[in-house]
């Protein structure tokens, strides 16, 4: 496993579980026989060199987003810290909405974050369909037991029965039928000789419970359905709260890491598996479920419902969608392993519900793209400058450093000339107090090269300027003994016209105006922001590469990344990934 970060860990009350779990030597006598398996298969294996076991469990009915990436970087993330191993689980047990492509995407995605599943000279990698028969063998142990039996009522019927807060569950009619009679026709279900939704397997705990969730909650369910991996192997399958904990127990899954919605499925994750260790099919060392806080990050939606509507109603273009909070949308607008897994160690692992500014998640690529990455300029709207006392015709080289703090990267090299292309906010006819940029009888810096007095600008007949005019101070170039000789306080980016590299740049904002579109009855549809992404024609500084992955910090500007436009894999894009800080208004 890899994806070590040099930043110290923040501290969270999982960390102080696990340390007090090994410190009690809690783990020492359990064992592992190199692959997941019942008390038979367990019972007389080596003992696990693993310190600890965790998962990360996705289940393959969509793409993975930021709030995955939180529960991936702390499983794995985990498993490093403490001498363990983190399993990556497909949780495919419910085969209309599962397919191979997303399976695909999330190993990709794990990988493209830093992080693998091998320990030693083994892999693990997972899937709750590897356990079908395992998962069918302990329904039948529960049956037999009499902690298990076979219901006729549909669905709709058991949702009434099943009670309110405030009021108990009723008994099905079918709760105290003979064990032969319930075992006859959980094989018959197993064998396809029932149509879906006409029986169902349920648990036997306590329909009086005060936690709905115990009211003998269904485990099995018939769906004649062609799964990814089994096809029409099986015509029933388990339940996520009835697989998840014999996933766990057979995995040997010492912290199985939750977020806070599950907990009300902790008695029931327990109960199933504290009644098969009772029955001498898993081992006692019993996997214990934990749960935190799961990441609600402002101006976005997580939910692959909500997110999914937005691919369909073609809001975005797609699930890679540079506004998207999918892995991969933050892969094309620039984002980097680092940077998520920065942000995800700096938001820290809590019990307590929390939103969190998506400036975080902003700041942490500035953080880890700041010192490693080139400088370079752009323009993105463009005003021409005419330096009129400059030879038409005419230019002379500048040079920059390719990053200001680390010399030992280089320097780069452009050209100036008589016409430059400067950011239409960097000159002003009339100005407000404490604007140094350009503006009629202000002296400013070209940067890198010569400092210019303003002498006037040309209007288009609707009063938009077309070009401004400046005369430059010959003996004032950058790097020159006279740079110094002038004093001024405002400083531009500037390219030469005719040197100018013409690209397309694409400007992304926050995907909805309000923090939390999740919150009330609102229609989260009615509150994106209309200026989300914006297409300009912008100009580069010559000599800038631009190959698929490039990236840079356009001087004042932000962190740009050169993304290939999945409808025409030839074309190039420049994406801006952030700027260089929060402006968000």
């Amino acid at each position: 496993m890899s994806a070590s970060n040099s930043d110290v860990p923040v501290s969270n009350f999982l960390r102080t579980i696990i340390e007090k779990d090994l410190s009690a030597n809690k783990f020492q006598n359990k064992r592992w026989a190199g692959k997941p398996g019942p008390l038979s298969m367990q019972q007389d294996a080596p003992k696990d060199l693993a310190r600890i076991r965790t998962r990360f469990p996705p289940e393959p009915n969509g793409f993975l987003h930021i709030g995955h990436a939180k529960s991936i970087c702390l499983n794995f993330g985990l498993a490093r810290d403490y001498a363990g191993q983190c399993h990556l689980r497909f949780d495919d047990t419910n085969p209309e909405k599962e397919e191979q492509a997303y399976v695909d995407s999330i190993i990709d995605t794990v990988k493209w974050l830093g992080f693998d599943w091998n320990y030693g000279d083994s892999e693990h990698l997972y899937y709750a369909s590897d356990y079908f028969q395992y998962f069918y063998e302990f329904a039948l142990a529960l049956i037999e037991s009499g902690d298990a039996y076979v219901d006729e009522q549909t669905q709709e019927e058991i949702r009434e029965n099943r009670g309110t807060l405030t009021t108990p569950g009723v008994d099905s009619p079918w709760r105290n039928r003979p064990v032969e009679e319930s075992l006859k026709l959980f094989i018959e279900m197993r064998d396809g000789k029932h149509p879906n939704g006409s029986l169902c397997l349920r648990a036997k705990v306590d329909m009086a419970s005060p936690n709905i969730n115990m009211r003998d909650p269904v485990i099995y369910r018939i769906r004649h359905e062609a799964h990814h991996r089994t096809g029409s192997d099986w015509p029933i399958y388990p339940m996520y709260t009835y697989a998840h904990p014999l996933e766990d127990a057979l995995e040997m899954i010492t912290h199985s890491i939750c977020t806070l919605e599950f907990e009300d499925q902790r008695p029931f994750y327990d109960w199933v598996i504290d009644k098969l260790i009772a029955l001498g099919h898993l081992p006692k060392h019993r996997p214990h479920q934990y749960e935190f806080a799961r990441l609600n990050l402002n101006h976005v939606v997580t939910s692959k419902r909500k997110l999914k509507k937005l691919v369909d109603e073609n809001l975005v273009s797609g699930w890679d969608d540079p506004r998207m909070p999918t892995i991969m949308g933050l892969r094309r607008r620039g984002y980097t392993p680092e940077s998520i897994r920065l942000f995800c160690e700096r938001i820290g692992v809590s019990k307590a519900d929390s939103r969190i500014d998506y400036n975080i998640l902003e700041q942490a690529l500035r953080d880890d793209l700041d010192p490693k990455v080139d400088r370079s300029v752009a323009v993105l709207d463009p005003l021409k400058l005419i330096i009129t006392n400059y030879p038409e015709g005419q230019s002379e080289l500048c040079r920059a450093p390719k990053h200001p703090h680390n010399p030992e990267q280089g320097t780069r090299e452009f050209l100036f000339s008589r016409e430059l292309w400067i950011e239409r906010e960097d000159f002003m006819e009339d100005p407000p107090k404490k604007y140094f940029r350009l503006f009629p009888g202000n002296l400013v810096r070209l940067k890198y090269g010569y400092i210019v007095k303003c002498t006037g600008f040309k209007k288009d007949e609707n009063g938009q300027i077309l070009e401004v005019y400046a005369e430059y101070l010959p003996d004032t170039k950058s790097g020159t003994p006279g740079a110094n000789s002038v004093k001024v306080k405002g400083n531009i980016t500037w390219i030469s016209i005719e040197h100018a590299q013409a690209v397309e740049v694409k400007l992304y904002d926050r995907l909805f105006t309000v923090e939390n579109p999740d919150a009330g009855d609102q229609d989260f549809l009615e509150l994106l922001n209309p200026n989300s992404v914006k297409t300009v024609q912008a100009f580069i500084e010559p000599g800038t590469e631009i190959t698929p992955g490039a990236r840079w910090q356009f001087e004042r500007l932000g962190y740009f990344y050169v993304d290939v436009d999945p409808q025409d894999t030839s074309k190039m894009v420049i994406n801006r990934s952030t700027t260089l800080r929060d402006n968000w208004v």
